[in-house]
């Protein structure tokens, strides 16, 4: 007859697993990892949960909150008449994406003019950046509502002859696989060095 367990170490032996299960679950819910860690940008130390919103991606779809869950992104505001931060940057991104391929990250482009960005604009926009970059657009009152969800600001200024443009953060945003805000890139980006904190984050580091 096979010997029986003593009571009082099953405790001890359940608690261990107990606490094991409890780290793989954390570390799930953070995309592998149970306390973020980001060398080249800040991590928040309590993610904020994003509020449920609408916006229209480039292919005129419809994204919501629910859709930034399960995976990465980073999201970039700015507009399409930008005359340097915005291509630059997304010059920058597109190789980032090149670098961190695969469905666990998303690279979001939002504009922040929808007056003169309505889905097809931005989506022409973005074809010279390289494939795998998303965009979103929404009414000014959406876009006002999610910028300000993600910490971010934008100001129109007048320009001459009915023109403007538009002063917005450079800075990226990381929301996490549970659709929360979790950290910031400021600007300066390095690419590399985004490119290894995000191949670290979604599985991809080599």
């Amino acid at each position: 007859m096979p010997e029986a367990t003593s009571p009082r170490r099953l405790p001890v032996r359940f608690l261990a697993l107990a606490a094991i299960a409890a780290g793989v679950g954390a570390a799930a819910l953070l995309g592998g990892r149970a306390h973020l860690e980001l060398r080249s940008g800040t991590a928040l130390e309590q993610p904020r949960r994003l509020a449920d919103f609408t916006l229209l991606d480039h292919r005129g779809g419809t994204l919501g909150r629910r859709d930034f869950e399960g995976r990465w992104t980073v999201v970039f505001s700015g507009f399409t008449h930008c005359p340097d931060l915005c291509p630059t940057t997304l010059l920058q991104l597109g190789e980032l994406r090149a670098r961190v391929p695969g469905d666990s990250l998303r690279i979001l482009f939002l504009s922040v003019d929808p007056e003169r960005d309505p889905p097809e604009r931005v989506a022409e926009y973005l074809a010279h950046f390289g494939a795998g970059l998303t965009g979103a657009t929404g009414t000014p009152a959406q876009v006002e509502a999610f910028t300000a969800q993600l910490g971010l600001a934008q100001v129109r200024n007048p320009g001459t002859g009915g023109d403007y443009t538009v002063d917005h953060s450079a800075a990226l945003v990381l929301i996490d696989p549970r659709a929360r805000v979790a950290g910031y890139f400021r600007p300066p980006h390095d690419t590399a060095a985004l490119a290894a904190d995000l191949a670290a984050l979604t599985g991809n580091a080599g």
